[in-house]
């Protein structure tokens, strides 16, 4: 498991957010959509990261309230599935890149052929 410190995952989740173009990260600000970071999915899941809540594409002014979405990136597996800090960082960033995606109503499909999956 690679060693790194929670404040040091959590600045290259920020990083990776960073690298979205301004209109993107608009679009997360204003969409009500928290960024978590937890160290293991539930229990029988395995997952890098999850996308819970209404993709962008799919809602209506007429929704109303609801809670935050969420984009939870788990810590623990990426930390396991990686050789090096160098391999993480970059992993980091494609699971968070792959979880805004389906924020924005994109399928695990074509979130492969971008190469964020």
């Amino acid at each position: 498991m690679i060693a790194m410190s929670e404040d040091e995952f959590a600045e290259a989740v920020d990083d990776a957010l960073d690298s979205l173009p301004d209109e993107i990260a608009r679009a997360i600000a204003e969409a009500n959509v928290v960024i978590l970071i937890e160290e293991e999915p539930d229990a029988g899941q395995d997952l890098l990261g999850l996308y819970v809540g209404v993709p962008l594409d799919r809602r209506s002014m007429f929704d109303g309230y609801a809670e935050p979405d969420r984009i939870l990136i788990f810590s623990g597996p990426l930390r396991r599935m990686c050789r090096s800090r160098a391999e993480l960082v970059a992993q980091i960033r494609v699971t968070v890149l792959h979880e805004v995606g389906h924020l924005f109503g994109l399928s695990d499909e074509r979130l492969h052929e971008l190469g964020w999956g």
